[in-house]
């Protein structure tokens, strides 16, 4: 559906943003026929570069959100290289190859991800975006959302939503309104951001230059582009920092600005905050409005595709009546705490790359290169093995599980079902619940009534007879619930997929 030029009164989801987070919660909506209206101030996109750095995680979630694999364009990087002034090299993250059938990491164009996510969400007929639409104020009354939107013709309008999610940003209004500010130590420093295109070379990887007289990442994007990140020293101003002679001036090392076109030059500022709860009562919080991320780690959109992926099938399957509202309760519970997580390890990043002095920078870096000499610890530092994996500790699965983990994502891999199917399994699985037999059929274990319970709750059976799916331990004819967002939900033998059944039927509160 194109963009609208009137509002709906009624809807079953308003999402507030329509950046690439709302854009993704709208388009896993709509797959699944949830009225959904995506408002956003704006009239248009914001053309210039803002995140660039995609995991295989955000590939895979955008791969559920329905996004072909070249529905925009990407730069696969190989590695990650940290350099000290006083001790070279002394870290290396290896990014090459792919993880869930995806790169280990890649850098895009914000602008052309962003028009991708709005033209698959809005293809799904249940969908309506208005951009140039404000949101001025909203009520939560308990069985429903009143809000009020003022168009840019200055009209003003009232929607009835079941639900608001507030993916409206940093300065996010819907958190304002809900009284969940951004709680912790705050941590903030002033970058220049200068993205470039037609820059000379063959320039293939990510860097950071850790120079405590000027820390720089420096990377390459699609399109022929080049990004640089100039810290700014203290006493420095936007206004000195974005003039032609001082960037001609920082590029110098690498390139004369003559010989490149400045796509975009602006001083940032970057956090680390967090709210205390990512919801209350029918509204939710999602992206830059529930998390600041500094982008060391380059997990902020990440997170926030993390955030869309969790909470719209949720919504999606209370709306829909297949599970009970309690489920909901689950988002901050899984959520928050990874993205906690992922927040100090943005942090800790971020000590590598700005060291106060040069005492810290010898003793810092000197430390991560001697620690690189442990076999163990160059593979945990390099393979990406400090990364907090996206698991769960408590929240909507079964506890327990000696063969799957629960509470985590399945892994993705080329399978062969009993149908036919051929490729990734995610594909196989689709966008419904899942119950997955490893060698075997499942239903032939499930009593008429389970099928049909299973079936209501928007559930379907899939029988893998070829493919690494499972890295675990899980043996053959084994059975595994997989949520719409690939979490494992519960797993048994097959023999018990009555239990297995049962037992997850009850954990979504399934009506009947």
């Amino acid at each position: 559906m194109p963009t609208v030029t009137s509002l709906p009164r009624e809807v079953d989801v308003l999402v507030v943003g329509y950046g690439p987070v709302g854009a993704a919660i709208a388009g896993l909506l709509g797959r699944y026929g949830v009225r959904t209206l995506v408002v956003d101030k704006s009239p248009g996109i914001f053309m210039a570069p803002r995140a660039i750095a995609l995991d295989n995680e955000a590939l895979r979630i955008l791969q559920m959100v329905g996004l072909a694999e070249d529905a925009f364009a990407q730069v696969v990087i190989p590695c990650v290289r940290m350099h000290c002034p006083h001790v070279g090299e002394f870290g290396r993250i290896n990014t090459a190859g792919n993880i869930d059938c995806h790169p280990k990491l890649v850098t895009f164009y914000q602008p052309e991800l962003e028009r991708a996510l709005r033209a698959n969400a809005e293809r799904h007929l249940s969908v309506s975006a208005r951009t140039g639409a404000e949101l001025v104020r909203f009520a939560d009354e308990g069985d429903g959302v009143t809000a009020v939107l003022r168009t840019s013709a200055s009209e003003e309008s009232v929607v009835r939503a079941r639900y608001l999610v507030g993916a409206d940003g940093a300065s996010s209004t819907v958190r304002g309104a809900i009284g969940q500010k951004f709680e912790g130590e705050s941590y903030a420093q002033d970058w220049l951001i200068v993205d470039a295109l037609g820059v000379p070379g063959r320039f293939d990887h990510v860097e950071f230059l850790c120079d405590p007289e000027r820390p720089t990442p420096h990377m390459i994007a699609p399109g022929g582009r080049t990004r640089w990140e100039f810290m700014l020293k203290p006493g420095e101003e936007r206004e000195q920092m974005e003039t032609d002679a001082k960037i001609a001036e920082l590029l110098r090392p690498w390139v004369k600005v003559e010989d490149l076109r400045i796509e975009r030059k602006a001083v940032y500022r970057f956090h680390a905050r967090v709210c205390r709860c990512f919801g209350k009562g029918r509204v939710f919080l999602a992206g830059d409005a529930a998390h600041l991320t500094p982008p060391f780690a380059g997990q902020g959109l990440v997170a926030g595709l993390r955030d869309a992926a969790n909470l719209a099938w949720k919504l999606a399957w209370v709306v829909r009546r297949r599970a009970s509202p309690t489920i909901l309760d689950t988002y901050d519970e899984e959520r928050r705490p990874h993205a906690v997580k992922m927040i100090r390890l943005a942090k800790f990043m971020g000590q590598m790359v700005m060291p106060r002095s040069h005492l810290r920078a010898i003793l810092v870096h000197g430390s991560m290169a001697m620690l690189r000499r442990l076999p163990a610890m160059r593979a945990f530092f390099d393979e990406l093995g400090i990364k907090p994996k996206n698991a769960f500790g408590k929240g909507l699965f079964v506890p327990g599980g000696d063969h799957v983990r629960r509470g985590a994502w399945l892994p993705q891999a080329i399978v062969r079902t009993a149908d036919g199917y051929v490729g990734p399994s995610d594909e196989a699985l689709g966008p419904e619940l899942a119950l997955l037999g490893l060698g075997i059929d499942p239903n032939k274990y499930l009593s008429d009534r389970s099928r049909r319970r299973w079936s209501r709750a928007g559930g379907r059976t899939v029988q893998i007879v070829e493919g690494d799916i499972v890295t675990c331990a899980a043996p053959h004819e084994w059975c595994i619930v997989v949520r719409p967002d690939r979490t494992v939900l519960q797993d048994g033998p097959v023999q018990e997929a009555e239990r297995v059944v049962r037992e997850s039927l009850r954990l979504l509160g399934t009506p009947g």
